[in-house]
């Protein structure tokens, strides 16, 4: 979850840290710091709040030099605090390093540290780590290595990392090392950029748009030793080997604001294009099907698969339930939806033709790393639905297809999810072609999506209208969230959006459930908000609302244009334009990000970093 970004090189490494942990800093935002080496010293400036008061302390206190780490944190052990921000110190201050991840061990390595005499400041797992290096480095020397030579410090790294149980991002100084950084990896992302005479590293690739257009992504027991000759990439176990250089796809651009309020507000409206990007070169009108150059399995290999798994956390469990629906209705094989944190520790019974698709923006969720290893390992076909290239989960999967959204920086994930119910759909429509749905059936579907991006142009039109909808309700507790079929997932996820960024309780359910129970939450201070767009299951809906209103509960309606009947029956009214029953989700999502976005920033809160929350989840 948290943020870690390094440098080595001939520029002041204060300035480049700093630029570096405000672009990461949606991975964790509750202290920062950084440590920057010069002339046989390592000077740290670290505080806890957002990386805009480090910079003040850095300001006020400078430092120099042309080596250094930087922290941005998401606390896991240890509240937010000072002396428990990042990078902690080990020994005698000779070891100064940053972690990214959790050491599921640290209590029993920090008991045997305490007994030889090491003092803790902190309340973190991190300080173990920078005491344990200390440690090694200490008997290796002890043992006879040579104290000036950069290979005994190196070995203190890989000696210590041995003894870990869990996950890391490591990030490493050596006070008598002045040009030396060690980077390690297990879990946690790591990501090289490669320059003339300098050399970036970062959690992902964010930091180094605009410094760099050559990356190296490690893998797990990957470490690289960074000084300004050059790089070495060693592997536990095949030892000292040439790094895999790729071209970095992001621009530093694709990180402005671009004169929007928000990153959220930003990512929102760009959803128009996003999903011209998600379908771009994959629809096929000649064969009425889509296409995909990833998926690494011949159509004889996919029509033997008789059941899909869809695994992923949060907003990209809920785009995987519309997915399900769209699987079985355009291609009739059953598909269920998992979540990753349940499914990596289930002995589910998944036969030899069942695949499985790991659906992620960031490609790092740990969770959804771990479930997809696991089925992997027993011989499933593995597939990822990802937005960032290069990341683990796209490394790992034995193929799939790339949202190419772009950077999604703000928090609270919006045009992700919408990318990720395109390439479901396309998915879909692919898996029909191969199987029982017929040409004009397909065609039809490739008209409906080729209308879509002007169809959420013409959605983003109600923004005006959310505003006055989110001023009259942004000082109510609870929200229920209510869909039928397609627009269930998107009751779930209008919930999610307004949990995450307004802290307000809300609760998505299908319509027909509240009267199971649900239905003792509504008064005149719960609002419902019902998704409602006409369908053949629109008098159902209808009926469902009228049982709110006979309880006097507020009701905001989501429906489409030219719609009487609901108008003379809710409270408010959102208007989207019609489109057919598969498509509703990527319409009526938009008017849900907007109102949470509204209310949001109707009661203060920060949208885009919002409070415990951290956009990539990188821990357990």
């Amino acid at each position: 979850m948290c943020g870690i970004v390094g440098y080595v090189g001939f520029k002041q490494a204060s300035d480049i840290l700093l630029e570096g942990l405000r672009r990461l800093e949606y991975r964790g935002y509750d202290s920062a710091g950084i440590a920057v080496s010069d002339a046989g010293e390592i000077a740290i400036r670290k505080k806890a709040g957002r990386v805009q008061e480090l910079g003040k302390l850095v300001e006020r206190n400078p430092v120099h030099g042309t080596i250094g780490i930087g922290h941005t944190r998401w606390a896991t052990h240890g509240s937010p605090s000072d002396i428990n921000s990042h990078p902690h110190v080990g020994g005698n201050g000779e070891v100064v390093l940053v972690h990214n991840g959790v050491i599921e061990n640290y209590a029993v390595l920090k008991n045997h540290l305490q007994a030889l005499g090491y003092v803790f400041r902190s309340s973190t797992d991190t300080e173990v780590a920078a005491h344990l290096v200390a440690h090694e480095l200490s008997e290796l020397i002890k043992m006879g290595e040579d104290p000036e030579d950069p290979k005994t410090a190196i070995k203190a790294v890989e000696v210590a990392i041995k003894q870990f149980k869990g996950t890391y991002g490591l990030g490493v100084l050596f006070r008598d090392f002045a040009d030396m950084m060690v980077a390690a990896r297990l879990g946690s992302p790591l990501v090289v950029g490669m320059g003339k005479g300098e050399f970036f590293l970062a959690s992902d690739a964010s930091p180094l748009s605009g410094h760099t257009q050559e990356v190296v992504y490690l893998s797990d027991h990957e470490m690289a030793v960074l000084t300004p000759q050059g790089m070495e990439l060693h592997h536990r176990d095949t030892g000292l080997h040439a790094p895999n250089v790729q071209v970095l796809q992001q621009t530093s651009q694709e990180s402005d604001l671009n004169g929007f309020e928000h990153y959220m507000l930003k990512e929102i409206f760009e959803q128009p294009e996003t999903i011209e990007n998600a379908m771009r070169g994959r629809l096929d009108e000649d064969e009425a099907t889509a296409k995909f150059g990833g998926l690494n399995l011949t159509p004889q290999q996919l029509r033997r698969i008789d059941r899909i798994v869809l695994t992923g956390c949060g907003t990209s469990w809920h785009a995987g339930l519309v997915g399900e629906y769209l699987i079985e209705e355009f291609a009739r094989i059953p598909t269920e939806v998992e979540y990753a944190s349940e499914l990596r520790y289930r002995n589910p019974p998944l036969s030899t033709t069942t695949m499985v698709f790991a659906i992620t923006q960031s490609g790092e969720t740990a969770d959804t790393l771990a479930a997809m290893r696991e089925c992997k390992r027993k011989g499933h076909p593995t597939l990822a639905i990802c937005n960032v290239v290069g990341s683990s989960i796209a490394r790992e999967a034995d193929g799939g297809i790339f949202l190419h959204a772009g950077p999604e920086i703000g928090v609270a994930s919006t045009k992700a999810f919408t990318s990720q119910v395109t390439v479901l759909t396309l998915l879909a429509l692919y898996l029909g072609r191969l199987r029982n749905m017929s040409y004009p059936a397909g065609s039809r579907i490739i008209s409906h999506l080729q209308a879509m991006p002007d169809a959420i142009r013409k959605t983003l039109e109600c923004h005006e209208q959310v505003k006055e909808v989110a001023r009259r309700y942004c000082e109510n507790e609870n929200f229920l969230y209510l869909g039928r079929l397609y627009n269930f997932p998107v009751a779930l996820e209008g919930a999610l959006k307004l949990k995450e960024i307004s802290y307000i309780h809300a609760e998505g359910y299908p319509a027909a459930e509240m009267k199971h129970g649900p239905i003792a939450l509504v008064d005149e201070r719960t609002p419902s908000v019902f998704i409602a767009p006409r369908g053949h299951i629109y008098p159902k809906v209808m009926s469902n609302l009228e049982e709110i209103k006979a309880r006097k509960g507020p009701v905001i309606a989501i429906a489409c244009e030219g719609d009487a009947k609901i108008d003379q029956m809710a409270d408010e009214v959102i208007y989207i334009p019609y489109v057919e029953e598969y498509l509703q989700p990527l319409v009526c999502s938009i008017p849900l990000q907007l109102l949470a976005y509204e209310i949001a920033v109707l009661r203060g809160c920060n949208v885009d970093r919002p409070r415990n929350l951290a956009k990539s989840v990188t821990v357990e």
